[in-house]
């Protein structure tokens, strides 16, 4: 088992940027690492995953717009979200599973945050 402590949500115009934090209680080297997000009223849907290989993916609706990376110093997981829309609009969390590869479904994630929120306005 691995807590998790999201930070830098918050509320930012269309076109804006933010970088979200998930902070490790333990090394994350043995993990995959994966953002995902809820919109009010919608089902979670994957952001970005980085597999213990430093391999990157990405939903398509963020494609080109926002960056996951980690710092294994820190053990700290981050996303880079820039020319956010209001669509983007969401809480966000962090998840992590001790495997080689990553999925795109929540369920198969066993350690999550608590979340932090983005509201990007018009």
């Amino acid at each position: 088992q691995v807590q998790l402590v999201e930070s830098g949500g918050g509320s930012v115009q269309a076109g804006g940027s933010l970088r979200l934090s998930c902070a490790a209680s333990r090394p994350s080297n043995k993990y995959c690492m994966a953002w995902f997000r809820q919109a009010p009223g919608r089902e979670r849907e994957g952001v970005a995953t980085l597999t213990r290989n430093d391999y990157t993916d990405y939903a398509d609706s963020v494609k080109g717009r926002f960056t996951i990376s980690k710092d294994n110093v820190k053990n700290v997981l981050y996303l880079q979200m820039n020319s956010l829309k209001p669509e983007d609009t969401a809480m966000y969390y962090c998840a992590a599973e001790v495997a080689f590869g990553c999925s795109w479904s929540g369920g198969w994630y066993s350690n999550w945050g608590q979340g932090t929120q983005v509201t990007v306005s018009s």
